[in-house]
């Protein structure tokens, strides 16, 4: 059919020119009256030229291209990396976070890493070869020699250590030139001590269940105290009576024992305590016996038998002071006078301290009583010496001793008994130690 030369002719399609498809460009899509439109249309993909056969050679430019760099060595294929990343817990963690740690990087959770897991480009992994069946039984067969051969070595290595704990080898021996070791400091150990209370120091005092004071077969001494050397020799022949007689009974009771010193009073002696100075008296403070050597003179000059009986009785009284300080009953007892509230109650308690002490002086004169020789005319002048001494014959009428009735009361009982337990003056009546 001849071409009709009337029909309008179509222009040849030629390449658009630079800047075609950009805005304003001849190609940009206009409306009927030539403006854009507010919402340009989808356009479909742009032509991209006929299709060809993808090949299997690789483009030579990407095979220059080099891989970027990552924390990680070897082929990535977008699996787990092969180790976690430095920082990361050695352990994967697993559904909760620890509070101030890293983050979660593991096997179990996506990679924080900013960079490319995987690289370029990578080469084929080959298959690995497969093993013939025979050398697959001849492995097997290896296994199980092996593991029979396992078994039989431990069981050779458990009878061994039968046999080396039944017949252990012996003891290893230490060279003769190697030094001991030092022994490592002991640990200091701080023992604190619950303080005892005043009361129950004296009323509960462990010297009350020690039993009855000993014999200790010792006699009066032959010295006549006519003068202060013989009065002084005659105290000291006498002291370690009161010594042997006591010292058992305090170490009974729990406490050391310490022999006390002794002295006579004069105007160049000094002491410690104060107080009269005209008259015995025991001090705590240097755990001395002070003797009034002048008033046993003037006794002794009057009567012999009463001086004696009177200084073997005051050196037992002043003993039994030492005693109750030995027993730490004289400072409770102190302690209870201070915190006193009233005169009365402050002598109350110092009588309640020297009836205890006569008390004990007499329980060690009746357990001596023989080798003493308290008997007959001595022993009927002790027993008026104690009747007849008591506050009542003090000239300042202070009431700190006890009454003669009193004296008597304790006195008489202990010389008897022979047993500190009889001189317990704190847990008795007001009366008793009036």
């Amino acid at each position: 059919m001849a071409d009709d030369d009337s029909a309008p002719k179509v222009p040849e399609p030629t390449a658009p020119a630079p800047g075609h498809f950009l805005p304003g460009g001849a190609g940009e899509a206009t409306n009927d009256s030539g403006t854009r439109p507010a919402h340009p249309p989808h356009r479909p993909p742009l032509g991209l030229g006929k299709a060809r056969p993808v090949q299997n050679e690789v483009d030579p430019a990407l095979k220059k291209a080099v891989p970027p760099r990552t924390e990680y060595s070897g082929t990535q294929y977008g699996a787990p990396p092969p180790a976690p990343l430095p920082g990361a817990p050695a352990v994967p963690l697993h559904g909760t976070r620890q509070p101030g740690g890293a983050p979660r990087v593991g096997w179990n959770s996506p990679s924080t890493r900013a960079a490319s897991q995987f690289a370029a480009g990578h080469n084929e992994v080959k298959p690995s070869r497969r093993m013939s069946k025979p050398a697959i039984a001849g492995l097997g067969v290896l296994l199980l020699a092996l593991l029979a051969g396992g078994g039989i070595a431990s069981l050779k290595l458990a009878d061994s250590y039968d046999s080396s704990v039944e017949n252990p080898l012996s003891k290893p021996t230490v060279r003769q030139s190697d030094e001991p070791l030092p022994a490592p400091p002991q640990p200091t150990v701080t023992v604190t001590v619950q303080p005892v209370p005043d009361a129950v120091r004296v009323k509960e005092n462990k010297l009350y269940t020690v039993g009855k004071v000993p014999s200790v077969n010792c006699t009066e001494p032959t010295i006549k105290p006519n003068s202060q050397s013989a009065i002084l020799r005659y105290y000291q022949a006498l002291l370690p009576c009161l010594n042997n007689a006591w010292a058992p009974l305090v170490r009974k009771a729990g406490y050391p024992f310490r022999a006390p010193k002794l002295t006579l009073l004069s105007k160049q002696t000094s002491s410690d305590c104060t107080g009269e100075t005209s008259t015995a008296y025991y001090c705590g403070a240097d755990e001395s016996i002070n003797m009034d050597w002048q008033l046993d003179l003037k006794n002794y000059k009057e009567n012999a038998l009463a001086g004696r009986t009177w200084m073997m009785d005051t050196l037992a009284h002043e003993y039994g002071h030492h005693v109750q300080f030995l027993t730490n009953i004289s400072i409770s007892s102190a302690s209870r006078e201070g915190w006193a509230k009233t005169p009365a109650a402050k002598q109350e308690e110092s009588r309640r301290l020297e009836l205890q002490a006569t008390c004990l002086g007499a329980a060690f004169l009746g357990a001596n009583k023989q080798s003493l020789d308290f008997a007959g005319a001595k022993l009927d002048m002790w027993e008026f010496q104690t009747q007849h001494s008591g506050d009542e014959y003090n000239p300042k009428k202070i009431r700190d001793h006890g009454s003669r009735k009193n004296q008597w009361s304790w006195a008489g009982p202990a010389f008897k008994s022979t047993n500190p337990a009889s001189c317990n003056t704190y847990t008795a009546p007001a009366a008793r130690v009036s």
